[in-house]
C-alpha cells in the first residue's frame, strides 16, 4: 500500500469514528471546490465563532451563480461544510441559492459531529452574506446607472 492511500485510509478512519459521514469525508478529502475565482463579481469571507474563516468567490451571469469556489482556514466540518455549500450552490438562480439553508444542506453532506454544526451554519452564513452583498452592489449599480439626477 502506497504512503498516501495510507495516509487517506488512516485519515478516513479517525473521521470517520469522530462521527463524520462517509459523504463529509470525501468533500473534506476531494476539496473539489476550493479555491478564488479570478474576476469574480463577489467575494466575501466571514470568521466563524471558533476562528474558522471561509472565503467565497462567486461569479454570476444572468442572475445565476456560474461559478463557485471557497477557500477554508479550518477544520475537516469547516471544508466539508464549505464544498458542500458550493456543490450546491453552483448554477442555481440567485433566489434559488438564497434558500439554501441546513436541512438541504445536511441532505447532501449527511452527518457532521455534533460539535461541528458551527461549521455547516459558517459555510451557509458565507454563502448568504455574499448574495446579500452582490444585492447590495446590484442595486446600488442600478441607481447610479440610471440617471437620476436630484
Amino acid at each position: 500500500m502506497n504512503e498516501k492511500r495510507k495516509n487517506n485510509d488512516d485519515v478516513y478512519r479517525m473521521l470517520s469514528e469522530s462521527g463524520y459521514s462517509d459523504k463529509a469525508i470525501e468533500y473534506f478529502q476531494a476539496r473539489e471546490n476550493i479555491g478564488v475565482l479570478e474576476d469574480a463579481e463577489q467575494i466575501t469571507d466571514l470568521i466563524g465563532p471558533c476562528g474558522d474563516t471561509m472565503k467565497i468567490s462567486l461569479n454570476i451571469k444572468d442572475d445565476r451563480i456560474d461559478d463557485a469556489k471557497i477557500q477554508v482556514l479550518g477544520c475537516p466540518g469547516a471544508v466539508a461544510s464549505g464544498c458542500a455549500v458550493v456543490k450546491l450552490a453552483k448554477g442555481k438562480s440567485l433566489e434559488d441559492a438564497s434558500k439554501i439553508d441546513m436541512e438541504l444542506l445536511y441532505k447532501d453532506i449527511e452527518k457532521l459531529p455534533d460539535k461541528k454544526i458551527h461549521c455547516a451554519r459558517l459555510a451557509l452564513k458565507t454563502l448568504q452574506k455574499a448574495l446579500e452583498e452582490y444585492e447590495q452592489k446590484s442595486q446600488q449599480k442600478a441607481l447610479n446607472g440610471s440617471g437620476v439626477s436630484n
